[in-house]
């Protein structure tokens, strides 16, 4: 049976054209213009795959994603964007999102980044479910260039290998900090392969993904009849990972009383099935991430504070991108090989005003963004480097910066006073992506008091900052 695919999305042209065009690749689609009317779908439907626009009319992106991971918590879903929203929609991994594509859409980005998701998606539900995953046959792996992160060439990156070495051999708990698509799963596999228990399994669970009335049954399992549905036993994934590790990422999402279950695992080793009436014993090491403060969480009631002492036996904190810039080439690159493997191009590298706008651009999205950008400019790239005709408007727009001859920009390049009208709001734009957004930095970057710069931002409506 050919793959079942929702598409979610108000604008009918478009879902028309993908319909057609994902008909046409063998894909069983259906369509829905608003939110509720995919939510009807997904109720009497099983899909492998939901293509949802970020932006729809009867509620946000991740409302509907929150919904759609509790009437199909094994789906794959695809978030559809602008690139303006990049750095928002980013957020919706917290809530379970796979990937994002953005508009206007391509067929073959589209095409590979569908067949991806769902291949992956499919593969960590059968290492959820305790089954095998079919490999592929030698030759194709020989054509296939590594598809995992490969190590950074920063000091900041060659450190956290350092760690891993080190803490790989051990059974302790580690906690891994980091924002979205800094490579913390990555880092948790390195990990979880340095030790002892490397041939055992590696079970990832996206806390954040989680619907909470499903959350218990997830993580710990259920007896048939337990619950309305229940309608057979079912092992959670702490018997799955047993003699291994399990990876439980944006922990910080799991409710109080499943934070309280999970303390009592990691204190008695031991987990009850929802329903059960017998402990089983389990073997497991656990690695925990969070792009939350868990510090702020305890002080606001949000997160127990003895959890975290017991799964921070070891901190490893993964800088963003934009703080470790030497590994964006590194990186880029070897996106550009995995890019032309999937879209059977062969584009030798990046154009020096590419490479230029790549290490001044802040990724927001960190890896991901940097492996779907570079995705997308191969695919519209013709010779031998990319353009930045190639590049999203965002990225590779001019900025009003004067150079010095080191290349940084001068120290008076964001200061009000060389720039008027429309320079000036893109001044502020610009100092406030460099301060992070925020305003105290942003206002002593551009050498005015706070009140002159909301001011500013009043009058030029520069908001949600």
């Amino acid at each position: 049976m050919n793959n079942q695919i929702l598409v979610i999305d108000d604008d009918q042209d478009l879902c028309r054209v993908l319909s057609n065009f994902l008909k046409k690749s063998n894909y069983e689609v259906d369509v829905a213009y608003k939110a509720t009317d995919g939510l009807e779908l997904l109720r009497s439907n099983n899909y492998d795959l939901i293509l949802c626009d970020y932006r729809l009319p009867d509620m946000t992106g991740v409302e509907a994603l929150q919904k759609i991971k509790v009437l199909s918590p094994d789906a794959a879903v695809i978030i559809i964007t602008g690139y303006s929203d990049v750095q928002t929609a980013v957020q919706t991994f917290r809530y379970g999102a796979n990937d994002y594509v953005t508009k206007p859409l391509y067929p073959d980005e589209l095409l590979v980044t569908v067949k991806e998701t769902i291949q992956k998606n499919q593969e960590k539900n059968q290492v959820k479910s305790g089954q095998p995953i079919a490999k592929s046959s030698p030759g194709e792996q020989a054509q296939e260039p590594d598809s995992k992160f490969i190590l950074g060439t920063s000091e900041e990156s060659k450190s956290v290998q350092q760690y891993v070495d080190l803490i790989g051999p051990t059974d302790m708990s580690v906690l891994i900090m980091g924002e979205t698509g800094t490579g913390k799963e990555y880092v948790s596999n390195s990990i979880h392969n340095q030790s002892s228990r490397a041939k055992k399994p590696f079970i990832a669970i996206d806390c954040g993904a989680l619907p909470k009335e499903l959350a218990g049954s997830e993580l710990f399992g259920h007896m048939k009849g337990s619950f309305t549905g229940a309608i057979a036993d079912k092992p959670g994934s702490f018997e799955l990972a047993n003699g291994g590790t399990i990876f439980l990422d944006e922990i910080g999402n799991l409710s109080y009383e499943n934070q309280v279950k999970l303390l009592r695992v990691i204190q008695e080793r031991k987990i009850r099935r929802i329903g059960g009436q017998k402990d089983i014993s389990v073997d497991i090491r656990i690695i925990a991430a969070t792009n939350e403060n868990l510090t702020e969480a305890i002080k606001d009631g949000r997160f127990r504070e003895d959890l975290y002492h017991r799964i921070n036996e070891f901190k490893i904190n993964l800088l963003p991108l934009r703080e470790r810039k030497e590994d964006i080439l590194t990186f880029s690159q070897h996106f550009l090989q995995l890019a032309n493997h999937s879209l059977k191009k062969s584009v030798k590298g990046f154009s020096d005003e590419v490479t230029h706008h790549f290490l001044n651009y802040q990724w927001y999205g960190n890896l991901r963004e940097l492996n779907n950008v570079v995705k997308r400019a191969v695919l519209l790239t013709s010779g031998d480097l990319v353009p930045t005709s190639a590049l999203p408007e965002e990225i590779s727009r001019p900025r009003p910066t004067s150079a010095t001859d080191s290349g940084e920009p001068a120290e008076d390049s964001h200061t009000l006073r060389s720039v008027s009208g429309e320079a000036e709001k893109q001044a502020i734009l610009n100092a406030l992506e460099v301060s992070r957004y925020n305003k105290s930095k942003t206002a002593e970057l551009l050498k005015i008091d706070r009140k002159t710069l909301y001011n500013k931002l009043k009058l030029y409506n520069i908001q949600d900052y």
